[in-house]
């Protein structure tokens, strides 16, 4: 007897999930606009296997039919025909974009925690400036950026690609929105306990901002690596030049016959991205969720 209550034990108070019709109509929904926003990278994937006999077909074929890697040859042959190897490439687009997920998360978050729990003359008026900043293009403030970045004499330099792309107000105003729902009797209690400002941002605030951080290392990540327009203003020599722009210019000089390495590298452009996307990606959902915040 005593067996059978152990074996029917769990079994009780078990809730089953019934899943309606409006649910697996939004879930086919949901699954058919991810299969058609993959298809644009997976026909980049497979157009960079290609061989040429495939790539001059019309119509074209969307999947390859006999994978080669003499596009990512062609691809090397084409980049040892410049001074600068592949490598600085790669080494410039990386040390950027480090440099500037590492320092827009560290003055967004200083800039954002008295921003959100702090009460002081224009905090308002700060905040919708903030707000402003974000519709305005970062390509309308190109001219007086380029004539500032000229007269400081850094030009062709890391800090031209580097300490623009730090004055961002989406870092801010993001870090300002998940740090703002943080209960202020938790701060409070800290306070009243001898925690010294710095200990509460350091101990409290830190702490709880880490998915706001994977989120915002994403979208920074993803814009200043695939940054176009401000290597070609703001450098002039090859050794400086990020890698979408050198791939850029050397996909300008490929014949028809030779595209099939245009699309190898913008698949090594792209792989960076989807690697730190893929490695960050289940905080984005956290982070909006909890900061208020819908795309």
């Amino acid at each position: 007897m005593s067996a059978k209550k152990r074996r029917k034990a769990p079994t009780r108070g078990k809730a089953v999930e019934r899943v309606t019709t409006g649910q697996i109509i939004i879930y086919a929904i949901l699954t058919i606009g991810a299969v058609i926003m993959s298809l644009p990278i997976v026909y980049m994937i497979s157009t960079a296997f290609k061989p040429a006999t495939e790539l001059l077909l019309y119509p074209p074929r969307f999947l390859v039919r006999m994978p080669t890697t003499k596009n990512f040859s062609d691809l090397a042959l084409a980049m040892g025909s410049t001074d600068t190897p592949f490598i600085r490439y790669m080494f410039n687009s990386a040390f950027v974009s480090t440099v500037v997920v590492i320092g827009t998360i560290v003055i967004s978050t200083l800039a954002a925690y008295p921003l959100a729990k702090h009460n002081f003359p224009g905090r308002n008026l700060i905040f919708q400036v903030i707000i402003s900043a974000l519709m305005i293009s970062s390509h309308v403030t190109m001219i007086p950026r380029y004539l500032v970045i000229r007269n400081t004499g850094w030009i062709d330099t890391y800090y031209a690609l580097i300490i623009p792309a730090l004055a961002g107000s989406y870092g801010l105003f993001l870090m300002k929105q998940f740090i703002e729902p943080i209960p202020n009797e938790m701060l409070e209690s800290a306070k009243m306990d001898g925690a010294s400002e710095w200990k509460i941002f350091t101990n409290i605030i830190l702490p709880l901002v880490k998915p706001a951080w994977a989120t915002l290392s994403i979208f920074t990540f993803i814009s200043t690596w695939n940054d176009f327009f401000t290597p070609l203003i703001m450098t002039k020599s090859d050794a400086m030049k990020t890698l979408p722009l050198a791939m850029r210019t050397i996909s300008d000089g490929l014949t028809i016959a030779r595209m099939g390495a245009a699309a190898a590298g913008s698949f090594l452009t792209t792989i960076p991205v989807i690697l730190v996307f893929i490695f960050f990606q289940r905080y984005v959902v956290e982070t909006m969720t909890y900061s208020g915040m819908k795309g």
